[in-house]
């Protein structure tokens, strides 16, 4: 009986000893996760978290950061956090300019048959530059169809313009059909208040991927030095913008295939008396702002109509609104393939303005 008494009395006494540990390691445990939260509270969330800080402290490139990590441990760092940090970057950069590319078309029987591979060609470049780009295409409305079907499959954003008006053979070999399109993509662009950069963007052009990086640095007005090659002649003039400390101060038409030195010239041409839309651009708003740019046809309301033309005329009155593309012009960017022939140049560029 009191055998029985002490093992309970010692049985007791041992769960009461027991609970008392359990409840020691219980209070100790929540201490430590405590003080551990405590602290994680003031570490950075995430590997991009740090990128951004340090580089925000020491005005060092996340690429920077990217070669110590590796210099000091060869830890691997995750890629998806490195696009992280390029995407917020780019962001705090602000957003990319919108470029607005015309593309116009002829409706001849022979052009219609190259139509397919050149707008392919052209959707193929369009499609290596950094968005946003909207492709304002326009041709007339029997050609419809079979273009609507390829731009769809083309993975670019754009705007398939027609028209209902005709034009004979004489017309498009005169440049009439075209300058058409034109006004009439640029109505569009004027109609909807498309706010970008407007580049006339032929078939027969090819381009520099690096000139669309120049183009978005276009406040107002921008030009450049455009090769002009001939399907049917052995021939390639560069005409365009001269400039000096890097404005432009003229223009000049020189022709390569003549066998001379082109830094052999006495500097710019005259005032041409029309620009060639392959080598400019210019900032939309002028089209529905022209005021903004100090500049309005009121005493001619007829030309501003023609939006081309007055775009071509506002370019050629006021050099100091033209930002050269490069700054100094002195690398082609842009070639144009064309079958008229081209004008005869014995002028050169002077020797800060070689083409390379």
């Amino acid at each position: 009986m009191g055998s029985s008494t002490d093992h309970g009395g010692a049985g007791g006494r041992g769960k009461k000893g027991s609970g008392s540990q359990l409840w020691k390691k219980a209070l100790l445990h929540s201490s430590l996760c405590f003080v551990m939260g405590f602290f994680t509270g003031f570490a950075p969330s995430s590997v991009s978290d740090w990128t951004s800080t340090a580089v925000a402290a020491g005005g060092v490139g996340s690429s920077h950061m990217v070669k110590a990590l590796h210099a000091a441990g060869g830890a691997a760092v995750n890629r998806s956090l490195l696009a992280q940090d390029v995407a917020v970057a780019a962001t705090d950069a602000g957003p990319r300019p919108l470029l607005l590319l015309v593309t116009t078309t002829e409706s001849t029987p022979s052009a219609a048959g190259q139509r397919a591979a050149a707008l392919t060609r052209m959707a193929h470049t369009l499609r290596l530059v950094p968005t946003p780009l909207l492709w304002v295409v326009v041709e007339a409305a029997p050609d419809v169809p079979a273009t609507a079907r390829l731009l769809r499959t083309t993975g670019v954003m754009y705007r398939h313009l027609t028209y209902k008006d005709n034009f004979t053979a004489t017309d498009a070999a005169a440049g009439k059909e075209r300058h058409h399109q034109r006004n009439v993509a640029l109505g569009h662009i004027e109609h909807h208040r498309l706010a970008g950069v407007v580049l006339f963007a032929g078939l027969g052009d090819a381009f520099d991927l690096r000139f669309f990086d120049q183009l978005r640095q276009i406040r107002t007005f921008g030009a450049w030095p455009v090769a002009m090659m001939s399907r049917d002649e052995r021939k390639v003039v560069v005409q365009g913008p001269a400039c000096g400390s890097s404005s432009v101060a003229g223009w000049f038409s020189t022709d390569f295939s003549i066998g001379t030195s082109p830094g052999a010239g006495a500097g710019a041409a005259a005032r041409p008396r029309e620009l060639d839309v392959h080598g400019f651009a210019f900032n939309s708003s002028v089209l529905w702002d022209p005021e903004r740019w100090g500049r309005y046809p009121t005493s001619e309301p007829d030309k501003s109509q023609d939006s081309v033309k007055f775009v071509q005329q506002v370019v050629l009155e006021d050099y100091s609104k033209v930002r050269g593309i490069p700054s100094d012009c002195s690398e082609v960017m842009v070639w144009h393939v064309t079958t008229k022939p081209l004008p005869s140049s014995h002028q050169q560029p002077s020797p800060k303005n070689k083409r390379r």
